[in-house]
Order: C-alpha cells, then structure tokens, then sequence
C-alpha cells in the first residue's frame, strides 16, 4: 500500500479529470465553445511526453556513463511510452482544429510541423535501435541519438513556434490559454489533469520497466547457463 499511493492518487487524479472535465462550467467564448474541455487532454498528454522524454534523456546520458543495460533499458521505455502520449497529443489536437481552425485537422500550422518533426525525430530513433543487432552498440548509438533528439525538442516544441505567426495559443499574437481564457473553474480540473496524465505516464513506463528487465535477465541468465554447460564439456 504505501508503495502504491501514487497510482490510487493517478486513478483518483483522472476519474476527477474525466467527471469534472465534461460537467464543470467553462468559458463560453468564440469558436471554442464546449471543444475547449479538450484543453484537459491534449495539453496535459503534452506535458507528460515532454517529461518521459526528459527523464529518457536521463537514463541516456547515465547509460554511456555507467555502461549498465538497466539504464538502457530505462531510458528506452521511456522514450516508448513518451511517443505513445505524443501520438495521443497529436491526435487530440487535430480533433480540436477540426472543430476550430478552418482547413480541417490538418493546417499546416508551424505548431503543427514542429510537433510531427519532433515525433519523426523519435520514431527515427526506434527505427534506429531496431535495426542494430548487437545489444552493446545498439544500447551506445540510441542513447548518443536520444541526447541528440532531447536537443531538438527543445527548440521545435518551445523556441519555433513561438518566434512565427501561428493559430496554436501561445504563438506570436496569440496568448496562450493561462493568460485569457483558464479562469478559476478551469484550473481546479486543468492543474489535476496534468498531475494525473503524468502519473499515468510514468506508472504504464514502469510496468514496460518491469517486463524488459525481468526478459533482460532470463535471457542473460540463460545465456550464462548455456556458456557454464559448454565450457563443462569442453573440460570433460
């Protein structure tokens, strides 16, 4: 119990998200209207994406630091379930341009690009793990490949947009939501959301932890059973 308080403080976090998000008043304002409760969804998903790759970031640079393959295999966990929300972000925010930017999901805003360049950049790194063979160089060039990625975000989800005209909030001539529309009803669901997607996050990142390392070391176990069994015979 006192190992799992967060994951009942997550479940509670998201039950209040869902309830509270669609039945608490919000803002009535222009074009908007009711799609703004997407406002608890998409951007807290961001947030979360933006803090596993963060903490995959981490594990990358302690990986070539100590040589260890549980800091690989955390860093890339990490990294997995941060495209995850970054699909899920993406995917909500097209759904809410559908219903508020004209030209439909897709506009080809500089927001937009940033956010799929950004997510290329990642699935390039997967691809990249997949299709090295050998664990030790594999682990080496992901871990260099996920700093380099880290690096790249910053400046495509924070820097870019903000310095273009662009209809995502937050953009040049257009204030984010903190400064014109999140009134007090908003932020007691908006603050709780983000506080649950984040957990929630990192709790499917710990399940992913668990089952890669308990596989990294049946097989390595196995491995070692198998070198003690040749190198009996060979002594015999």
């Amino acid at each position: 119990m006192r190992q799992s308080w967060w994951k009942i403080v997550c479940v509670a976090l998201l039950a209040y998200t869902l309830i509270g998000g669609m039945l608490m008043p919000v803002p009535r304002l222009f074009i908007l209207n009711e799609t703004i409760r997407n406002l608890y969804f998409h951007v807290p998903m961001w947030f979360a994406m933006v803090v596993l790759f963060a903490v995959s970031f981490w594990y990358a640079i302690k990986y070539l630091r100590s040589g260890k393959m549980e800091d690989d295999i955390y860093s890339v966990q990490f990294a997995n379930v941060g495209i995850l929300f970054s699909v899920l972000g993406m995917l909500t925010g097209m759904e809410w341009a559908t219903y508020t930017w004209d030209g439909g999901p897709w506009t080809g805003d500089p927001k937009q690009l940033c956010a799929a360049l950004c997510m290329l950049i990642y699935f390039a790194y997967l691809v990249l793990r997949a299709g090295i063979k050998d664990e030790e160089k594999r682990a080496n060039i992901s871990a260099v490949m996920n700093i380099f990625a880290f690096a790249l975000m910053i400046p495509l989800i924070f820097v870019i947009p903000r310095m273009v005209s662009s209809l995502h909030p937050g953009g040049s001539g257009n204030p984010a939501f903190s400064k014109y529309d999140l009134d007090s009803d908003m932020r007691m669901v908006f603050y709780p959301a983000i506080i649950g997607w984040i957990l929630l996050s990192v709790w499917i990142t710990s399940l992913c932890i668990r089952l890669n390392l308990i596989k990294y070391k049946k097989e390595n176990s196995f491995g070692f059973e198998l070198s003690e069994k040749i190198a009996a015979k060979s002594r015999a």
